[in-house]
């Protein structure tokens, strides 16, 4: 018998092997986070014909994945999030069944026509997308098998049955399932979307879940200096190679000291920035607040504190019955606790006015800087103090 037959026409040591396997899964990867998720479902950025049309190409070979089906899936995914029309939401579907089944899920979501309908808009339609990579999807992979079986020799089918699993597992499974249940977050969104580290190598940056849905239209999915957004390296890249062309960042701002009083430029850069905004008021007021309160507190309230800070700063939407009775108690206790608390969601309602006009936001948000001040809570006074430092010039 040929030994080709046995090996295949390159007889690569063991060890090449798997770095092949990982090197095209990573590319798989690198397909979904730049070219179907990044560019095609946010449009965050443009690519080059070439590179986009290249990473087209190898997720139909290697994944089956159809750039329309993929986007509207993902689109329906943002603007349903944890409803019961969310295509794969483990906060309404149980966590097990979107980390084992979300493949399934993003199949059914798929050949849904309603939602390729409403949410596919913008993607490839030209003639080799209709003609093949839409209409004989699954051709890819089985030529993707043909061509391994030939190089490699039966361990092929080991290294094409990596090469698939590799999206549903991670992509599909890990990203939308554990990144809306464990994890961290650094933005209290209106969904359950968390930071899940370290994935970065493996997800490409997709791990960054929950600063995906605060900014979902960046191109960038790293917020903090020790977080590793991988994508976003490959995309810097190909933008000094001239193949890539960033378009969506995370709104900025800057610091103005010498601004004592609120304006409309201040009311932009709030509101525009209030992702971060409300993230800093839980790290500087409600965390400080809660320290304080429980470090004076009476031992018998302690057990009632504990744990109180992660409902203090918890989007509100997001909390069941037990977690809200549970901090309605803690804030009956504590006073201090209670100001601070509704501070908060009287800056939130600040930018939740959408009738109002720059002028009568700043007169709002002047009160509240005002009130603060005078509450005499140490921490809410000097986040009062320099709120109206927040500035778009320069930004």
């Amino acid at each position: 018998m040929d030994e080709s037959m046995i090996t295949g026409l390159l007889d690569w040591p063991w060890w090449a092997l798997v770095l092949y396997t990982l090197v095209t899964t990573h590319i798989s990867i690198i397909g979904i986070t730049i070219y179907l998720h990044r560019q095609q479902a946010h449009r965050a950025l443009d690519l080059s014909p070439f590179v986009g049309h290249l990473l087209r190409f190898w997720l139909w070979l290697s994944t089956a994945t159809v750039t329309r089906e993929w986007v509207a899936v993902h689109r329906k995914h943002h603007a349903k999030v944890e409803t019961e029309d969310d295509p794969h939401s483990p906060v309404v579907l149980g966590i097990w069944k979107v980390l084992l089944e979300g493949r399934e899920l993003y199949h059914r979501a798929a050949h849904d026509i309603d939602t390729l309908k409403r949410y596919g808009h913008g993607t490839p339609e030209d003639w080799i997308e209709r003609h093949l990579y839409s209409r004989h999807s699954y051709l890819g992979i089985y030529l993707l098998l043909a061509l391994q079986l030939l190089l490699f020799g039966p361990i092929a089918i080991t290294i094409w049955a990596v090469q698939l699993l590799w999206q549903p597992v991670f992509a599909a499974g890990i990203i939308n399932g554990a990144g809306h249940f464990w994890g961290y977050r650094n933005f209290e969104t209106a969904d359950a979307s968390t930071n899940i580290v370290p994935w970065g190598v493996l997800i490409g940056g997709e791990e960054l879940h929950n600063n995906h849905h605060a900014f979902a239209s960046s191109a960038k999915l790293s917020s903090k200096p020790w977080e590793f957004d991988l994508g976003w390296i490959y995309i810097r890249a190909l933008e000094r190679m001239g193949l890539a062309r960033v378009k969506k960042l995370p709104p900025s701002f800057v610091l103005r000291p010498e601004k004592s009083l609120p304006d409309v430029d201040t009311v932009k850069a709030v509101i525009s920035n209030r992702m971060q905004v409300m993230a800093r008021y839980a790290r500087v007021v409600l965390r400080q607040v809660y320290r304080d309160e429980l470090a004076r507190c009476a031992a018998g309230e302690r057990p009632l504190l504990k744990g109180v800070h992660k409902l203090l700063v918890r989007e509100e939407s997001l909390l069941n019955a037990d977690a809200r009775a549970r901090l309605d108690e803690a804030l009956s206790r504590r006073q201090a606790l209670k100001v601070v608390y509704l501070f908060r969601q009287r800056l939130q309602s600040i930018w939740k006015e959408r009738s109002a006009n720059y002028e009568r936001l700043r007169d709002a948000l002047e009160e509240w800087c005002t009130q603060a001040e005078a509450s005499g809570i140490r921490a809410l006074q000097d986040f009062a103090r320099t709120l109206p430092n927040y500035s778009t010039q320069g930004a």
